[in-house]
């Protein structure tokens, strides 16, 4: 069996940790095969949207411990291959949290731009607690997406949050029950199926840029050129025909 999956619906590209014996566990071999998945779905000019998840019970449960003992800094780039290519994926992305993500899955959820959480969902940093920094940006993730106050909770203080408290916190878009966590994230997904793929990559970026943005002009001014290439697309045109609303 492969040790990930992947299934293409409608634009929508589902790419599922195939591991459920080890709680998809990341070891180099995993990590090679999620990579490629990503590489074929992301050229596919049809895709629209990647929703990643876990096979059984558990969305990943961070790097296999038995391939960190003795691992050097080649060993550790190679886990962390993983959540930087999420992170470099120019289409929309979901994480449909199955399960627990832990350490460095935990990562993997974070590089997505919006996480759906199970219920049983458990987002668990637990590097402190097995002796290990955090690592793979861990921090700056996790900082980014809840805030300091509760990054340090997670962090320093082994907080783990079910899928309820992700949501309250803000580090899981929705939570929902545990049999519809896959299916409400690739409708969600799906939504964009009639969205031009640049428009979208695009959009993504600019989203992406405003990270550095450090006043509202600065934001106009990013947004602008953007905005005033989509008014010359054919899917404006159409989009606009008879509609009284505004978008800009």
């Amino acid at each position: 069996m492969p040790e990930v999956q992947t299934s293409v619906t409608d634009g929508v590209a589902t790419i599922t940790l195939n591991r459920p014996d080890r709680r998809n566990a990341l070891t180099h071999e995993l990590v090679d095969e999620f990579v490629a998945a990503i590489d074929t779905v992301e050229a596919d000019p049809a895709t629209r949207a990647i929703v990643v998840t876990g096979a059984g019970s558990a969305f990943c449960a961070g790097a296999d411990l038995g391939a960190l003992h003795g691992a050097d800094e080649a060993t550790l780039r190679g886990i962390y291959a993983s959540f930087l290519r999420v992170s470099r994926i120019t289409l929309p992305t979901i994480a449909a949290v199955n399960g627990p993500a832990v350490g460095a899955g935990m990562n993997l959820a974070l590089a997505c731009d919006v996480r759906i959480a199970a219920g049983s969902a458990r987002f668990d940093a637990r590097f402190l607690r097995v002796g290990l920094h955090p690592g793979g940006g861990h921090g700056w993730l996790l900082r980014r997406a809840v805030g300091p106050s509760a990054a340090a909770a997670i962090v320093l203080f082994g907080e783990v949050l079910d899928g309820a408290r992700a949501e309250a916190v803000g580090l899981a878009w929705r939570c929902v029950a545990d049999a519809e966590v896959v299916a409400y994230s690739t409708a969600l997904a799906a939504r964009l199926a009639g969205t031009p793929r640049e428009l979208l990559t695009r959009t993504k970026a600019t989203l992406a840029g405003t990270a550095a943005v450090r006043d509202h002009a600065e934001a106009v001014e990013l947004e602008l050129d953007q905005q005033l290439w989509s008014l010359g697309q054919s899917r404006f045109a159409a989009g606009s025909t008879g509609s009284a609303g505004s978008a800009a």
